[in-house]
């Protein structure tokens, strides 16, 4: 076997060898260093056989990605009777590729992505809407350091908050304000307020009233025994 052969079957099996562990990883980032060097020995490969094909694609199982995931929690918004308007500040993020931003919805959840801007994959997932939106609809733009995500409502009506936990949550407050329950039993229309999240809730709420009650209760019952 010739150098040039030799070479050409040492690369072939080493493009066997990082594909199967491209397969087996699990890592974002040892994902992408994988990719990069499969796409290097590819390349080499065309330069030593034949420059006019072009390099097979390894087998992948997923969207290759830059960088690391950055859950986002702060944005803006405000409302029209039309849509509902959440601006995502993201410096920079028009020199991505229109390709890297995307924007799912259903008709009670946005998911906003921005992928390898600055070695970095951004996500916004806002669930349990307020209201219902009409998701063929809804659309974003990018702006210069601004991602703008329109949601067109169902119902053209006000919307109290963003999602129905910090409707809840103002409807409570509201409720408290107003000392609308029985003054001899304070909790009881917090109490009321907490029952209806919970009902009305998916199973993350209910886990989070339940480990909240839990907790309460728990307090309660050792400032109790320090009375004792």
């Amino acid at each position: 076997m010739d150098a040039m052969a030799n070479k050409i079957q040492t690369i072939k099996s080493d493009l066997d060898e990082l594909n199967n562990f491209l397969e087996a990883s699990t890592r974002t980032r040892t994902k992408n260093l994988l990719t990069t060097e499969i796409k290097k020995l590819q390349q080499e490969m065309i330069d030593l056989t034949n420059p006019s094909l072009k390099a097979p694609k390894p087998t992948m199982k997923f969207e290759p990605k830059l960088g690391y995931d950055v859950k986002l929690t702060n944005y803006a918004w405000d409302q029209s009777k039309e849509s509902v308007k959440i601006y995502v500040t993201l410096k920079g993020v028009k020199n991505v590729a229109n390709d890297s931003v995307s924007c799912h919805f259903t008709e009670r959840s946005m998911n906003l992505q921005v992928n390898n801007l600055d070695l970095k994959n951004y996500y916004l997932h806002i669930n349990n809407l307020c209201e219902d939106i009409d998701p063929s609809k809804s659309s974003f733009k990018i702006k210069t350091d601004m991602v703008v995500v329109t949601m067109i409502k169902k119902n053209k009506k006000d919307w109290a908050a963003v999602t129905s936990v910090e409707k809840s949550i103002k409807d409570a407050k509201d409720f408290k304000k107003k000392n609308d329950y029985d003054s001899s039993d304070p909790s009881a229309g917090l109490m009321s307020i907490m029952s209806k999240m919970y009902q009305e809730g998916d199973d993350e709420m209910k886990r989070t009233i339940a480990k909240a009650w839990s907790e309460s209760q728990e307090k309660k019952m050792k400032g109790e025994k320090m009375e004792m």
